[in-house]
């Protein structure tokens, strides 16, 4: 497949300069890797939730769903209960999953729901225009915070171990073909998969200097993926210092069974899903 068959022919409205491009054409090349290694694209499902990132629901040719603000990640597992042979990416931004919607990321993550969760982490609310957030910085002035934030921002990633996570990732709206890997990493593990871009806001939070100056690639060796320990020192290194560094690529990867696997709907004949759906609509018409 060609990846600008993927790319519906709706007005693009992001900011100039918005880190969300970058997103779109990589979770772009990344499903039309996918695809070009045969998975079906009918058999792909975007759930977005509201603010800036939710839009990316509009521009791509591919299964779509809206959720209400906070509510992205429960739709999407549901929709992977429901079908398990569906590929399930969902999209939502910091305000999104780690405010109002962060018992649902925490959940999601202890049941190990075999979905991919990209949260574009711009650390402020860019939809309505600057207010601050769970990752926005210590002294940040927003709309609602004209004086600077008073609190510290939670690490998510830290957050995402904790919680059960079995793929952690971390990406950079300017690093391209790092970001494509991160995608296509998650999107291939089976289990729950967190990938946070840190993603710039041109327009309310603009910290493409500081990104650029402090980021750096994880080289194979850095990390042991597979431990507990070694994921969480790494993720520690950035404390949201001014000086701190901050990694990028795979913290974390461990296999786990899945919810869909232990559901017990599915050990008691959901085989015959299309069966089961067929029986319960003609009963209920």
């Amino acid at each position: 497949m060609n990846g600008s068959d993927l790319i519906s022919p709706a007005q693009n409205t992001w900011c100039p300069g918005c880190g969300n491009f970058g997103i779109q054409h990589m979770i772009k090349a990344a499903i039309a890797e996918i695809t070009g290694e045969g998975f079906p694209r009918e058999r792909i499902v975007m759930v977005t939730g509201i603010g800036c990132h939710g839009k990316i629901a509009d521009y791509f040719n591919i299964n779509t769903y809206y959720a209400i603000h906070g509510r992205a990640i429960p739709v999407a597992a549901g929709i992977k209960v429901a079908n398990p042979d569906l590929k399930v990416i969902c999209h939502v931004g910091d305000g999104d999953a780690y405010a109002e919607g962060l018992d649902h990321l925490v959940f999601a993550a202890k049941r190990n729901a075999d979905i991919t969760v990209i949260v574009h982490d711009n650390r402020v609310y860019g939809l309505t225009t600057g207010q601050y957030t769970p990752t926005s910085p210590a002294g940040f002035k927003g709309r609602s915070t004209p004086e600077g934030v008073p609190e510290h921002p939670i690490n998510p990633l830290e957050l995402m171990l904790a919680s059960g996570a079995t793929h952690i990732a971390r990406g950079y709206s300017r690093r391209l073909q790092p970001m494509k890997q991160a995608f296509l990493e998650g999107m291939r593990h089976r289990g729950f998969s967190f990938i946070e871009i840190l993603q710039i806001c041109a327009t309310y939070f603009n910290l493409t200097d500081y990104y650029n100056d402090h980021v750096y690639d994880l080289a194979e060796g850095d990390i042991d993926t597979g431990d507990y320990e070694s994921a969480l020192a790494t993720i520690r290194e950035w404390d949201y210092s001014a000086d701190a560094p901050i990694a990028l690529g795979t913290f974390y990867r461990v296999g786990r069974p899945t919810f869909e696997e232990n559901f017990p709907a599915r050990k008691e004949g959901m085989e015959d899903r299309e069966g089961l759906i067929r029986d319960f609509l003609q009963g209920h018409r």
